[in-house]
């Protein structure tokens, strides 16, 4: 039997609210993370995932009060990420009522601290977030050449405000090697855009791990969802199609099960 392909609503958060924009820059006010959280919750979500998205760039913690009133309402696993830098951290939100972590920034900068939260809360409880983009050359035309990266794409961190060189598909091996429980694979180009994931990333990484990967960034339509489970992801995210009423959890569970994916 296959895996039910999992729909995942992203609260993006800045300062206690849900926020939404394109490529990470131009945010607006999308709701209350509480109230959007119990009605995705209600709506057949199968999960929701949290990311305060300048905690890392701010330089400050993930707000705990706001985990923990999202999770006393929902009864779906959460994930919460942003601003993760110890095993401390984890558990500190463990403890808010976080199902799963999410880390980027810190992990990037430290690669052990993935084998050390995954040695002592267990893989199943980390997601490495990955905010990757397309490396191009100086004239703006893709760069063909090999020297940015091996697969053309770069790993980015900070809320995708800084670039790293590190090609972000090897990232993705190595971190499931590390212990990563699940990939969380952001298509910074796409963000926003609702042009539709970037299947060539989700299948360059999905030809390089075994574990899940939860494809993110580009939803618009419908039929972007089955595309993306066809290249390879075990999971669908999305957030401003869902925040602003242009799409329904059920509108796209639906059009997975049509192209033949196992839904909840």
């Amino acid at each position: 039997m296959s895996v039910a392909v999992r729909v995942i609503p992203c609260l993006d958060v800045d300062a206690g609210r849900v926020v939404k924009g394109v490529n990470f820059t131009n945010l607006r006010d999308a709701g209350d993370p509480v109230e959007m959280a119990k009605v995705y919750d209600a709506e057949g979500a199968d999960e929701l995932t949290f990311l305060d998205i300048t905690a890392s760039s701010s330089d400050r913690e993930t707000t705990y009060d706001v985990v923990r009133r999202t999770a006393e309402q929902v009864f779906i696993p959460l994930t919460v990420g942003g601003g993760v830098r110890s095993g401390d951290d984890v558990d500190r939100l463990l403890r808010a009522g976080a199902d799963k972590v999410g880390v980027n920034t810190a992990a990037v900068a430290r690669p052990e601290l993935i084998r050390e939260i995954a040695e002592r809360f267990g893989s199943q409880v980390l997601v490495l977030s990955v905010d990757a983009r397309r490396r191009v050359a100086d004239d703006g035309t893709a760069d063909a050449s090999g020297t940015a990266t091996p697969s053309g794409f770069e790993v980015t961190t900070h809320g995708g405000r800084r670039g790293t060189g590190v090609d972000a598909v090897e990232w993705a091996r190595r971190a499931a090697e590390l212990g990563a429980g699940e990939i969380l694979l952001n298509s910074m180009d796409a963000d926003g855009t609702r042009d539709g994931y970037d299947t060539e990333m989700i299948e360059a990484v999905r030809r390089h791990v075994s574990v899940p990967v939860i494809a993110s960034g580009g939803a618009g339509r419908p039929d972007h969802f089955p595309a993306a489970v066809h290249a390879g992801a075990d999971a669908v995210l999305a957030a401003s199609v869902f925040h602003f009423g242009d799409l329904r959890i059920g509108e796209v569970k639906s059009a997975l099960r049509a192209a033949g994916a196992a839904v909840r």
